[in-house]
């Protein structure tokens, strides 16, 4: 599957615009990253510290957060956030999942997906 960009909305806790970015969509990576200056400037405040495993083995600790983001037209939802490297807007996994959305890898674009649900 090729690298592609769709554009992310972002915010923080209070109600309010968004900022949009163009986010790297990365289903390799669990949680979404935004660049921490930029994450603070919202008001999103980091709930806890995490280690986390990069693609060439080697661990690394970011601050972890909640932020408001809004994608692909769909009403704003509280995800997961990574406070990130400046040159890092990604759209990780649970960003997808929270959104009901999943990767077209034919045509390099996110789709709808339907949730599953499994009666007891």
């Amino acid at each position: 599957m090729g690298v592609f960009e769709v554009p992310l909305g972002v915010g923080g806790p209070a109600p309010g615009e968004l900022t949009y970015v163009s986010a790297t969509v990365d289903t390799g990576a669990v949680h979404s990253m935004i660049p921490a200056s930029m994450l603070r400037a919202l008001h999103v405040t980091p709930l806890e510290r995490f280690s986390y495993a990069l693609a060439d083995g080697s661990q690394v600790e970011y601050d972890f957060g909640m932020a408001r983001f809004g994608m692909e037209g769909h009403p704003e939802r509280y995800c997961p956030v990574i406070f990130g490297p400046e040159d890092q807007h990604l759209v990780g996994a649970t960003t997808l999942e929270f959104f009901n959305l999943m990767v077209d890898p034919v045509d390099g674009k996110l789709v709808r997906r339907v949730p599953r649900a499994r009666p007891f």
